[in-house]
């Protein structure tokens, strides 16, 4: 098994698969998705449940359990399902990007090589609607009930999705794959207006601070240990939000509320 793609790992002592983590990220890095469609995210007005405009209701069972063990829950963070990764990529596919307003697709389309990236005729919505009709009717033909199966099994059938060991219409099922890996690590970084990373749990695991505009008020000081609550851009006022420096010896992403300690 490759360590790329789902970050998926044997494990030696149980024979099970595990899922790293870190190794989704790592992973992603190395793959660079060279035939994933990833998403230019497009903030979209979100109703607080998690209502699908895109997805059907069999669909989207299947989405939600496959994100799920591409980033798995720990037992600190969320994994990528309660993060809201499926409301977000529903929210993608039901607009531009699921248009593939950003795509040529006027033609001719030919086969490509691999370091020319996607080469399908297919919009990411059609990709996706191809792609999950052929992955329940393999799932019916194994007598596979993916959303309840046990995580050995929903591992077994993504690794099959990741080396085309799965037919699904007319194009490799690796591509589908990587463009849903691709869709779940957005998803689960990108800034919770686009749908995912409720509560910013993404960015509260790697310590990342959010849509803060500026840190002139702080950025002459030296040896300070700035910690603070993350910031979505749904957050931010009309001009950005920004560090300044509060009460002696702190600084502060508002005017009452220091995050931070001046350690010199």
């Amino acid at each position: 098994m490759r360590e790329r793609g789902a970050g998926l790992r044997q494990n030696k002592r149980t024979g099970m698969i595990d899922i790293v983590r870190r190794d989704v990220i790592r992973g992603a890095g190395a793959l660079g998705f060279t035939c994933a469609i990833g998403s230019y995210a497009i903030a979209r007005p979100l109703s607080g449940t998690d209502t699908y405009q895109f997805f059907t209701p069999q669909e989207a069972a299947f989405v939600e359990a496959a994100v799920d063990r591409l980033i798995p829950p720990e037992p600190v963070w969320s994994g990528a399902g309660e993060a809201g990764v499926p409301r977000y990529i529903d929210l993608q596919l039901a607009g531009p990007y699921g248009r593939g307003d950003r795509l040529y697709l006027a033609g001719p389309i030919r086969q490509g090589v691999p370091g020319q990236g996607y080469q399908l005729g297919l919009t990411p919505a059609q990709l996706y609607r191809a792609a999950l009709q052929g992955i329940a009717a393999e799932s019916q033909r194994r007598g596979l009930e993916f959303a309840s199966a046990s995580d050995a099994d929903k591992d077994a059938f993504l690794q099959d999705l990741e080396h085309d060991r799965v037919r699904i219409a007319d194009f490799p099922s690796a591509i589908f794959f990587e463009t849903l890996l691709a869709n779940t690590i957005e998803g689960y970084f990108a800034d919770p207006v686009y749908g995912g990373n409720r509560d910013m749990v993404a960015w509260r695991m790697i310590g990342f601070p959010g849509a803060y505009a500026a840190y002139l008020g702080v950025y002459t000081l030296h040896g300070i240990d700035l910690r603070r609550e993350p910031l979505s851009m749904a957050q931010a006022d009309g001009h950005g939000a920004s560090h300044h420096r509060g009460p002696a010896g702190t600084t502060s992403g508002s005017p009452d509320r220091p995050v931070a300690e001046d350690k010199r």
